[in-house]
């Protein structure tokens, strides 16, 4: 191991865990097939079918044809043209979301929600004497099953990062147990782009320098990594041998919710400029009401073409309040820097100063990011 290498000594410290990633199956689609009996079976699409619609998310019925959450819906219906699009209805999924993590409290306290329809659990303590991680995880998916008329997935394993990976490898209505000793095999033969935080472009920049497995990323030692992936090569060191020490936080924060899209080609017009923010706000928007987060400062990010990083913010006195208002201020903040002085390969859009949270004041400076 290289001297400059993360110590895996403090996992032993800490001792074992024992994780569950719990992620419910095709979450929105799921609840709409479920109330509505008509629906089932069929492939659906929550979110607008307009022309500048997005999808939010789409049933295993639909994902069969290649329909994606955050893809257009024009091109949604192109792969699909039996496709049944269904208006959101956030009030109904936070409902049932709190519903399900009730479940999840009759078995442990340590939940860090992500969303409404995914949370890790920290079942060390065994609170109710079952004697196995996997079998809470069975009796909590069974529990969904009969109470909510739903099903989810779940990844078993000692740390978080294992758990969030295995809780896809058996989707849907799936288990996946990753025990002690197994994390590094297992991670040695997925595919770079499994790895959270790792994107189409990252993946695409690791497989340029020969990383295309959790293998090859194992065999890279961390000198390396820092020297193409600076800060995130510590996080990429310790996942290539699954290694994750970071444990199960209650109540965890939230700082901001945003998303950003990067381009196959640069743009600079006005018109694809506002109709790719327009695209933005609507995958934005549908994160924070996953989250049920409000704040009162967005910000915009650009990435010029030289890879050079602007953003602009703006504040309001009270949280923003609807969709509507989030994309007014997201279009006032691009209006006051048109025309770019240059092409821009990259935009993304935040919301910020959360409730609860200290108001931040944005830099413009360039963050790493492999999504």
């Amino acid at each position: 191991m290289s001297p400059d290498a993360p110590d895996s000594a403090e996992e032993d410290a800490i001792g074992l865990r024992k994780i569950i990633h719990v992620d419910m199956d095709a979450f929105y689609a799921s609840v709409e097939q479920r109330d509505n009996p008509e629906l089932r079976g069929r492939p659906v699409a929550v979110g607008g079918s307009a022309s500048r619609g997005v999808v939010a998310a789409a049933s295993y019925e639909a994902r069969r044809f290649g329909v994606r959450s955050a893809m257009p819906s024009a091109r949604a219906k192109r792969l699909c043209p039996d496709l049944v699009f269904v208006r959101p209805r956030f009030d109904a999924y936070r409902g049932v979301s709190r519903q399900i993590h009730a479940i999840f409290a009759d078995y442990t306290a340590l939940i860090e929600p992500l969303s409404l329809d995914e949370a890790y659990l920290d079942v060390t303590a065994d609170l109710r004497g079952i004697g196995s991680a996997t079998r809470i995880a069975d009796l909590i998916r069974q529990r969904i099953r009969n109470d909510l008329q739903l099903t989810a997935s779940a990844g078993v394993s000692y740390n978080k990062f294992l758990a969030k990976i295995a809780s896809d490898q058996n989707k849907p209505d799936g288990v996946c147990v990753i025990r002690p000793g197994q994390g590094a095999q297992f991670v040695a033969g997925l595919p770079v782009r499994r790895f959270h935080g790792v994107g189409p472009r990252g993946a695409e920049k690791m497989a340029r320098l020969g990383i295309e497995t959790g293998a090859d990323l194992a065999a890279k030692d961390i000198a390396f990594l820092k020297q193409h992936f600076g800060k995130f090569a510590d996080y990429l060191y310790r996942a290539a041998r699954g290694i994750d020490l970071r444990p199960v936080q209650p109540n965890r924060p939230r700082k901001s919710v945003g998303g950003e899209r990067t381009f196959a080609q640069d743009i600079s017009t006005g018109p694809a400029l506002r109709e790719t923010l327009d695209t933005i706000v609507d995958i934005v928007w549908d994160r924070i009401e996953r989250a049920d987060a409000r704040g009162r400062t967005v910000t915009l990010k650009l990435r010029y073409a030289d890879f050079a990083l602007v953003t602009r913010a703006r504040s309001v006195a009270q949280r923003v309040a609807d969709k509507t208002e989030f994309a007014a201020l997201g279009h006032a903040l691009l209006d006051e820097m048109l025309p770019l002085p240059q092409p821009i390969r990259l935009m993304g859009l935040t919301l910020s100063a959360l409730e609860g949270e200290p108001e931040e004041r944005p830099k413009d400076t360039a963050q790493l990011s492999l999504l």
